[in-house]
């Protein structure tokens, strides 16, 4: 009898979708690479969600982020995002947040998880989420700098101490060892940012640049590789 992850058992078996199904994934960040993460995940048949981000829905997220569409826009995104699992299914338990994750948030992260997605912007929050994680035996994956890119082939996934180019790896590295962190799964994009020197004077200030196909494809990569690590967990 056919069911929504029929196609999807064809690849990875009943197995792999029953170990997806069991598995609850914790998503920090629901923004234009967040949002796609979590995308991949329920269309993929994990079932049990946490979603932290304490943003709205805006306008100047509609070139980037799955959740914004014009109903959703003054919406937690955390709202939205749960709105849309359970749009796509209806039997996903979703736990929301609606906060940003400081090194002074409690709770939250616990070992019911089996993984964490990092996908928040402030590298203060990444580094907590890492260490907690990792205290926690939490495996986790930190997504890079996606902003003032073009070219969504240049993203790569390798351990943090392999990166290159990227500004914020550049902070997460040093960060990190300075904290005794060995090791951290990340995407990151091989491509040199776009110079704020080539950016109008009057447009320097402003957030960084951004387009529907680079975060996008980040946070599919993203899901792909935690998708392809709680299947072939040993």
């Amino acid at each position: 009898m056919e069911n929504q992850f029929s196609r999807t058992e064809l690849l990875i078996g009943k197995t792999g979708i029953e170990r997806l199904q069991n598995a609850k994934v914790a998503i920090f960040g629901i923004g234009g690479v967040g949002s796609y993460v979590v995308e991949a995940l329920v269309r993929a048949g994990i079932e049990k969600f946490i979603l932290v981000d304490k943003d709205k829905v805006d306008l100047t997220n509609l070139n980037r982020q799955i959740i914004a569409t014009r109903r959703t826009i003054g919406m937690a995104k955390v709202e939205a995002c749960k709105e849309r699992i359970l749009e796509i299914n209806p039997e996903a338990k979703v736990e929301i947040y609606q906060e940003f994750f400081m090194p002074d948030s409690k709770g939250i992260l616990d070992n019911t998880i089996n993984y964490v997605v990092d996908c928040v912007d402030t590298v203060t929050a990444k580094i907590e989420l890492v260490i907690r994680a990792n205290k926690l035996n939490i495996p986790v994956i930190s997504c890079m700098g996606t902003g003032n890119k073009l070219d969504a082939t240049k993203f790569e996934v390798t351990d943090i101490y392999k990166t290159s180019v990227c500004p914020l790896a550049k902070v997460m590295r040093k960060e990190l060892k300075e904290r005794g962190i060995k090791n951290l799964k990340v995407v990151y994009s091989k491509e040199t940012p776009i110079s704020k020197s080539d950016i109008e004077e009057n447009e320097r200030k402003r957030a960084p640049g951004s387009i529907s196909f680079v975060p996008s494809v980040a946070g599919l990569i993203i899901a792909g590789e935690v998708i392809k690590d709680i299947i072939f967990e040993k």
